[in-house]
Protein backbone atom coordinates (compact mmCIF):
# COMPACT_ATOMS: atom_id res chain seq x y z
CA UNK A 1 0.00 0.00 0.00
CA UNK A 2 1.00 3.32 -0.45
CA UNK A 3 1.56 5.51 2.16
CA UNK A 4 -0.61 8.38 1.88
CA UNK A 5 -3.40 5.72 0.97
CA UNK A 6 -4.34 5.67 4.85
CA UNK A 7 -4.66 9.75 4.36
CA UNK A 8 -6.84 9.71 0.76
CA UNK A 9 -8.81 6.68 1.16
CA UNK A 10 -11.07 8.16 4.04
CA UNK A 11 -10.94 11.15 2.09
CA UNK A 12 -12.97 9.85 -0.69
CA UNK A 13 -15.10 7.79 1.37
CA UNK A 14 -16.17 10.53 3.69
CA UNK A 15 -15.88 13.78 1.73
CA UNK A 16 -16.01 17.12 3.63
CA UNK A 17 -19.28 18.28 4.17
CA UNK A 18 -20.30 21.82 3.07
CA UNK A 19 -20.47 24.72 5.07
CA UNK A 20 -24.09 26.01 5.26
CA UNK A 21 -23.16 29.12 3.03
CA UNK A 22 -22.27 26.96 0.32
CA UNK A 23 -25.61 24.57 0.92
CA UNK A 24 -27.14 27.98 0.31
CA UNK A 25 -25.36 29.11 -2.87
CA UNK A 26 -26.36 25.56 -4.23
CA UNK A 27 -29.78 25.66 -3.49
CA UNK A 28 -29.71 29.36 -4.75
CA UNK A 29 -27.89 28.55 -7.84
CA UNK A 30 -30.31 25.37 -8.78
CA UNK A 31 -33.39 28.00 -8.55
CA UNK A 32 -32.00 30.32 -10.32
CA UNK A 33 -31.28 27.37 -13.22
CA UNK A 34 -34.84 26.75 -13.21
CA UNK A 35 -36.40 29.95 -13.39
CA UNK A 36 -33.55 30.80 -16.24
CA UNK A 37 -34.55 27.51 -18.33
CA UNK A 38 -38.39 28.38 -17.40
CA UNK A 39 -37.45 32.05 -19.20
CA UNK A 40 -35.70 30.38 -21.91
CA UNK A 41 -38.59 28.01 -22.70
CA UNK A 42 -40.79 30.52 -22.65
CA UNK A 43 -38.15 32.72 -25.80
CA UNK A 44 -38.33 29.30 -27.55
CA UNK A 45 -42.04 29.23 -27.78
CA UNK A 46 -42.33 32.91 -28.63
CA UNK A 47 -40.08 32.03 -31.60
CA UNK A 48 -41.77 29.40 -32.61
CA UNK A 49 -45.04 31.38 -32.63
CA UNK A 50 -43.56 34.70 -34.59
CA UNK A 51 -41.61 32.18 -36.47
CA UNK A 52 -45.12 30.63 -37.62
CA UNK A 53 -46.34 33.92 -38.25
CA UNK A 54 -43.43 34.35 -40.89
CA UNK A 55 -44.38 31.26 -42.41
CA UNK A 56 -47.98 32.11 -42.95
CA UNK A 57 -46.92 36.13 -44.62
CA UNK A 58 -44.92 33.74 -47.34
CA UNK A 59 -47.43 31.73 -47.80
CA UNK A 60 -49.75 34.66 -48.52
CA UNK A 61 -47.62 36.44 -51.12
CA UNK A 62 -49.20 36.01 -54.36
CA UNK A 63 -52.60 35.42 -53.05
CA UNK A 64 -55.69 37.26 -53.30
CA UNK A 65 -55.95 38.41 -49.29
CA UNK A 66 -59.19 39.53 -49.34
CA UNK A 67 -60.78 36.15 -50.51
CA UNK A 68 -58.82 34.63 -47.70
CA UNK A 69 -60.10 37.77 -45.38
CA UNK A 70 -63.70 36.80 -46.88
CA UNK A 71 -63.55 32.76 -45.97
CA UNK A 72 -62.10 33.34 -42.30
CA UNK A 73 -65.10 36.20 -41.39
CA UNK A 74 -67.90 33.57 -42.86
CA UNK A 75 -65.85 30.55 -40.76
CA UNK A 76 -65.82 32.53 -37.67
CA UNK A 77 -69.58 33.21 -38.93
CA UNK A 78 -69.30 37.59 -38.33
CA UNK A 79 -71.65 39.25 -41.23
CA UNK A 80 -69.25 41.40 -43.98
CA UNK A 81 -72.06 44.22 -42.81
CA UNK A 82 -70.47 45.09 -39.81
CA UNK A 83 -67.94 47.33 -39.34
CA UNK A 84 -65.43 45.68 -38.04
CA UNK A 85 -65.67 43.09 -40.67
CA UNK A 86 -65.54 45.95 -43.58
CA UNK A 87 -62.28 47.49 -41.49
CA UNK A 88 -60.77 43.38 -41.37
CA UNK A 89 -61.76 43.45 -45.33
CA UNK A 90 -60.16 46.76 -45.85
CA UNK A 91 -56.88 46.16 -44.31
CA UNK A 92 -56.83 42.60 -46.15
CA UNK A 93 -57.20 44.27 -49.58
CA UNK A 94 -54.02 46.67 -48.75
CA UNK A 95 -51.73 44.53 -47.64
CA UNK A 96 -49.38 44.55 -50.89
CA UNK A 97 -46.56 41.43 -51.42
CA UNK A 98 -43.58 43.78 -50.41
CA UNK A 99 -45.58 43.67 -46.91
CA UNK A 100 -45.57 40.27 -46.98
CA UNK A 101 -42.27 39.79 -47.57
CA UNK A 102 -41.21 42.64 -45.01
CA UNK A 103 -43.43 40.81 -42.38
CA UNK A 104 -41.84 37.52 -43.25
CA UNK A 105 -38.22 38.60 -42.95
CA UNK A 106 -39.16 40.78 -39.62
CA UNK A 107 -40.50 37.39 -38.53
CA UNK A 108 -37.38 35.91 -39.19
CA UNK A 109 -34.70 37.73 -37.58
CA UNK A 110 -36.90 38.35 -34.63
CA UNK A 111 -37.27 34.07 -34.33
CA UNK A 112 -33.32 34.02 -34.47
CA UNK A 113 -32.82 36.40 -31.79
CA UNK A 114 -35.43 34.02 -29.53
CA UNK A 115 -34.14 30.87 -30.39
CA UNK A 116 -30.60 32.75 -29.78
CA UNK A 117 -31.89 33.87 -26.51
CA UNK A 118 -33.51 30.74 -25.39
CA UNK A 119 -30.08 29.04 -26.18
CA UNK A 120 -28.01 31.22 -24.13
CA UNK A 121 -30.28 31.73 -21.11
CA UNK A 122 -30.71 27.06 -21.04
CA UNK A 123 -26.86 27.12 -21.08
CA UNK A 124 -26.51 30.07 -18.49
CA UNK A 125 -24.83 32.18 -20.61
CA UNK A 126 -24.20 36.05 -19.28
CA UNK A 127 -24.48 37.30 -22.68
CA UNK A 128 -27.63 35.88 -22.79
CA UNK A 129 -29.13 37.20 -20.05
CA UNK A 130 -28.03 40.82 -20.83
CA UNK A 131 -29.59 40.13 -24.40
CA UNK A 132 -32.85 39.35 -22.39
CA UNK A 133 -32.79 41.97 -20.37
CA UNK A 134 -32.32 44.64 -22.90
CA UNK A 135 -34.87 43.19 -25.13
CA UNK A 136 -37.47 42.70 -22.58
CA UNK A 137 -36.70 46.31 -21.43
CA UNK A 138 -36.62 47.12 -24.86
CA UNK A 139 -40.34 46.19 -25.33
CA UNK A 140 -41.71 47.85 -22.24
CA UNK A 141 -42.49 50.68 -23.76
CA UNK A 142 -44.89 49.34 -27.14
CA UNK A 143 -46.39 47.10 -24.23
CA UNK A 144 -47.70 50.27 -22.35
CA UNK A 145 -48.61 52.13 -25.68
CA UNK A 146 -50.88 48.71 -25.97
CA UNK A 147 -52.17 48.96 -22.79
CA UNK A 148 -52.78 52.53 -22.94
CA UNK A 149 -54.79 52.33 -26.45
CA UNK A 150 -57.34 49.64 -24.81
CA UNK A 151 -56.70 47.76 -21.70
CA UNK A 152 -57.39 43.89 -22.04
CA UNK A 153 -56.37 41.01 -19.83
CA UNK A 154 -53.45 39.67 -22.31
CA UNK A 155 -52.00 43.16 -22.83
CA UNK A 156 -52.12 43.36 -19.03
CA UNK A 157 -50.48 39.81 -19.04
CA UNK A 158 -47.64 40.33 -21.73
CA UNK A 159 -46.58 43.55 -19.69
CA UNK A 160 -46.24 42.04 -16.25
CA UNK A 161 -44.52 38.95 -17.69
CA UNK A 162 -42.59 41.03 -19.55
CA UNK A 163 -41.91 43.70 -16.27
CA UNK A 164 -41.19 40.45 -14.40
CA UNK A 165 -39.00 39.09 -16.65
CA UNK A 166 -36.80 42.45 -16.69
CA UNK A 167 -36.81 42.60 -12.91
CA UNK A 168 -35.29 39.26 -12.57
CA UNK A 169 -32.81 39.31 -15.18
CA UNK A 170 -31.46 42.49 -13.43
CA UNK A 171 -31.37 40.46 -10.13
CA UNK A 172 -29.85 37.09 -11.98
CA UNK A 173 -27.14 39.94 -13.65
CA UNK A 174 -25.96 41.97 -10.03
CA UNK A 175 -26.60 39.10 -8.43
CA UNK A 176 -24.09 36.84 -10.65
CA UNK A 177 -21.65 40.05 -11.17
CA UNK A 178 -21.43 40.12 -7.26
CA UNK A 179 -20.54 36.32 -6.90
CA UNK A 180 -17.81 36.89 -9.83
CA UNK A 181 -16.47 40.01 -7.83
CA UNK A 182 -16.78 37.92 -3.97
CA UNK A 183 -14.63 34.85 -6.27
CA UNK A 184 -11.58 37.25 -7.19
CA UNK A 185 -11.44 38.57 -4.11
CA UNK A 186 -10.99 35.43 -2.36
CA UNK A 187 -8.67 34.53 -4.90
CA UNK A 188 -6.61 37.49 -4.77
CA UNK A 189 -7.14 38.06 -1.40
CA UNK A 190 -5.37 33.70 -1.40
CA UNK A 191 -2.67 34.67 -3.42
CA UNK A 192 -1.24 37.33 -1.47
CA UNK A 193 -0.88 35.51 1.64
CA UNK A 194 1.32 33.42 -0.70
Amino acid sequence: MFPCSACVLPCLLYPPRMRHSEVQLDRHHRRQRRVLRAVAAFEFCKGIFVFLMGICALLLVHKDLWLYAESLLALFHVSTDRKIAQMFLDFSDNITDARLWAAARIAFAYTVLRFTEGYGLWNERTWAEWVAFLSGFLLLPLEVRELLRGITLVRCAMLIGNIAIVLYMLYVIVSNRRERKAKSMAASGGNQGL
